[in-house]
């Protein structure tokens, strides 16, 4: 591409049309404004080189892309392309100098380069140069001249002239005329610069001689080569005519709004003939013809008046100029200039272009550039004069930059939390009355930042499931909210382990262990809750693992955490506590007299008790807590009903009423024992009760019934099946009491059998020694009240002789049963 000064004219190549572009590169780097300018011909193809805008503006190849440059042009139409990777300015598409100027000379196309990041703006001037690509042209293909006879040689006829629409050196230069004898053509100038031809008469016309000349006129350009129009001159020859028409005024001005109404008279023009009949008869018509004032105007004939025939518009043509020509009878002609002037009016709305918009930003962003726009307005003055603005409720500004443009940005950080969308309307008004505006809306998204952490509805939660639940029973849900959205919204729950989380044993008295299972000792230690429950993690819903036992686990308690999937993940936790309720699983278990299932318990009772006499005392416990371990006691049977009663509460078993010589010695009572539960389950115990009259009535034995061994059976299964601690450390403490007693009976026997060893004959012979005397103070009941606490005194006497041993069993020593003699002596071998 060869590259010009404006100044510079392209060389001429004959015969052969080149198409070359001028390039004009001018860098003014001024304070805040930097403007170049181009220049290159018409008609060039699309994509046409320019110039390389980054070797221009001083920028690297990378840097255009980077910085977001961008070309913006006035209006909606673009006619330039910027190439982002070698920095290209390229035309968008063909360009017609006399489509986009018209008589506009020079033409210059104006735009801008918008770099973004950070914002900048460059001027640009884009100068279309003509080329000779249209030929003169006459409105008419004849031009018809009337011309008296007596008209004298040097007078001059004006011609009507061609049209070109190039402009400078392109367009007419020249007018040249056919060869004749009679004229002669003469270019005049106007203060315009368009050539106007002239016919010039060389000698005298003799109508008689030759009535009518036809010539041909013919306009040439200053292309090259030079392009040419010609039209036919009909020159009729008429008789003596001597006075031409005038105009009352060679200059007519006036001024026309913009909005007149189409038919509206604009003017009218007045000329005078001096001459009478048909040589005073005046016709008015368009002298200087164009196409834009053909368009816009009619003229009558025979009045003068100028009326409008279309719409006016201030911003595509401001001013009009025309002849208007009076013609007589006698072929006579004035000629008068008019000059139209058309007038602005707010008749065009503000327009706003959108050169750069972000539809989303990210929340806590502080002074993001959310758009960049440029607004205008064709009019002019006060009508061009623009002013923009958005809510003032919004947190957001405008700043203006250079030429009209502005961009819209936050005016601190935004926070989705609070309001997740803005709606913006741009406001863009002018100063003209009435005042015209046009408002653009501008959506914007605030993105999500995950920034809020999970919130549990609860800080902590108390669940309740009864015991003895199915494994994966639902025990409740824990429920967290996240501000955000999205992923970082997503929440997933998990078990936590919780170190400060203890057991909470059951309060009841636990079931006495086995015999074979090893007591256990030592606080009980929690399950991890992974063992006891798990959640889903969508949904937070928790289940129950196993099932749960409220005798060995009252309550429990651990963390629960909810996390997002943001980046970084957030995440928060809740205590879930739950509690264990108690179900009657449990039947009440006898702690006294124990139910061994081999040897009975035996009470004594004397014959002399009277009515509320304590025979013996059922002691029970129950496994299960509350209600469920209300225990109460009812006599269940009896040998002989009527005699013995069970308190209801306590469990005591005293007489009913007083004892008689006709009562059974043997006795069997049968106690059921029932929790409050409900269902409610019950265990039983029997009691076996001999009447004494003394201590000398030996202790017989009595063979188990069947019924009372296996109720004996059904309280050692009850205890073992729910060894406890309570009842391990009960059954300790029986066995150290019975070890101590019967280590002293030992002793107490071994004593005696030392002292009576000078007694060996009279065993021998099978003599008993019986008691004598009274028993010794020691040896008395020093309750009197009739307690489970009695004294007893025994005597052990072995026979050598027959190599048997003997057991005296003596009844207990009473404080009123001291002045009665004891009966004869049962003896059993």
């Amino acid at each position: 591409m060869e590259t010009l000064l404006p100044e510079t004219w392209l060389p001429k190549a004959p015969q052969k049309r080149q198409v070359t572009a001028i390039v004009i590169l001018l860098l003014l780097w001024e304070v805040g404004c930097t403007t170049i300018k181009y220049s290159v011909l018409e008609e060039r193809e699309s994509s046409f080189f320019v110039a390389n805008l980054a070797k221009d503006l001083g920028l690297g190849l990378g840097e255009l892309t980077a910085r977001g440059a961008q070309i913006v042009s006035k209006g909606n139409k673009q006619h330039f392309q910027l190439q982002q990777k070698s920095g290209n300015l390229l035309l968008k598409e063909r360009l017609d100098r006399e489509e986009l100027c018209g008589d506009t000379d020079p033409c210059i196309l104006h735009f801008q380069v918008l770099l973004k990041s950070p914002v900048q703006f460059i001027q640009g001037e884009l100068q279309l140069q003509d080329i000779n690509d249209h030929g003169p042209e006459f409105m008419e293909n004849e031009i018809i001249l009337k011309i008296s006879e007596s008209s004298l040689p040097g007078t001059a006829f004006p011609l009507k002239i061609a049209q070109d629409l190039d402009v400078g050196n392109n367009t007419i230069q020249n007018y040249t005329i056919s060869t004749n004898s009679h004229f002669h053509l003469f270019t005049r100038s106007h203060n315009g610069g368009r050539k106007y031809p002239e016919l010039v008469l060389n000698r005298a016309l003799d109508r008689e001689e030759e009535p009518e000349l036809r010539l041909t006129l013919t306009a040439l350009d200053g292309g090259s080569p030079p392009r040419i129009g010609t039209c036919q001159v009909l020159i009729t020859v008429l008789d003596i005519n001597d006075n031409a028409p005038e105009f009352v005024q060679m200059l007519y001005e006036v001024q026309v709004p913009e909005n007149s109404p189409i038919g509206s008279s604009i003017l009218t023009v007045s000329a005078r003939d001096l001459d009478a009949g048909t040589y005073g008869e005046l016709a008015y018509s368009f002298f200087q013809l164009s196409n834009q004032v053909i368009q816009a105007f009619e003229l009558d004939a025979f009045t003068g008046e100028i009326r409008l025939k279309k719409k006016l518009d201030f911003e595509e043509i401001r001013a009009y100029h025309m002849e208007i020509e009076a013609l007589d009878g006698g072929g006579l002609s004035g000629k008068c200039t008019v000059a139209i002037k058309v007038t602005d009016v707010n008749d065009n709305a503000p327009q706003l272009t959108m050169s750069s918009l972000i539809n989303a930003i990210p929340e806590n962003s502080p002074d993001t550039v959310v758009a960049i726009f440029g607004i205008s307005d064709p009019d002019s003055g006060d009508n061009g004069k623009i002013m923009c603005s958005i809510q003032g409720n919004l947190p957001f500004l405008l700043k203006r930059t250079v030429e009209n443009f502005y961009t819209l940005v936050t005016e601190g950080p935004l926070d989705r939390e609070k309001q997740a969308e803005y709606t913006i309307v741009i406001t863009v008004s002018d100063l003209g009355s009435p005042r015209l505006q046009s408002q653009h809306q501008v959506t914007v998204r605030v993105s999500d930042v995950n920034d809020n952490a999970p919130a549990f509805s609860q800080r902590a939660y108390t669940l309740r499931v009864r015991e003895n639940n199915s494994p994966g029973l639902a025990l409740g849900s824990v429920r967290a909210w996240d501000a955000d959205e999205g992923a970082n919204a997503q929440l997933s729950y998990s078990l936590l382990s919780s170190p400060s989380a203890s057991p909470s044993p059951s309060p009841s008295a636990p079931a006495p262990a086995p015999a074979s299972a090893p007591a256990s000792s030592g606080r009980p230690q929690q399950p991890a809750p992974g063992a006891l429950v798990s959640i889903d993690a969508d949904s937070g819903q928790l289940f129950a693992l196993r099932a749960l036992d409220f005798e060995a686990l009252q309550a429990f308690e651990f963390l629960v955490g909810a996390t997002d999937r943001g980046s970084p993940a957030l995440s928060s936790q809740a205590r879930v506590r739950v509690l264990v309720l108690d179900a009657n699983d449990n039947a009440p278990f006898v702690l006294h007299p124990l139910q061994n299932g081999s040897t009975p318990c035996t009470e004594l009772l004397p014959r002399a008790a009277g009515a509320g006499y304590l025979v013996s005392k059922v002691v029970a416990v129950d496994g299960d807590a509350g209600q469920n371990a209300w225990l109460s006691f009812q006599l269940l049977k009896a040998t002989e009903p009527g005699l013995f009663g069970v308190w209801a509460h306590s469990g005591e078993v005293r007489t009913a009423r007083a004892l008689s010589e006709r009562d059974a010695p043997r006795h069997r009572l049968v106690v059921l024992v029932r929790d409050n539960g409900d269902p409610p389950l019950s265990a039983s115990v029997t009691l076996h009760v001999l009447l004494v009259d003394g201590f000398s009535q030996p202790y017989l034995p009595l063979p188990a019934a069947p019924d009372a061994a296996a109720a004996a059976a059904a309280g050692a299964a009850a205890a073992g099946a729910r060894p406890e601690r309570l009842t391990v450390y009960l059954v300790v403490a029986l066995a150290a009491v019975s070890s101590l007693f019967l280590c002293s009976l030992l002793a107490f026997v071994a004593a005696r059998l030392c002292r009576r060893a000078g007694q060996a004959e009279a065993v021998a012979a099978g003599a008993l020694a019986g008691p004598e005397g009274h028993f010794p103070g020691h040896l008395l009941d020093a309750g009197g009240a009739g307690t489970l606490s009695h004294s007893y005194q025994y005597e052990v006497c072995l026979a050598g002789g027959t190599g048997t041993n003997e057991f005296k069993f003596l009844k207990p020593i009473l404080p009123y049963f001291q002045g009665h003699t004891p009966g004869p002596e049962i003896q059993e071998n």
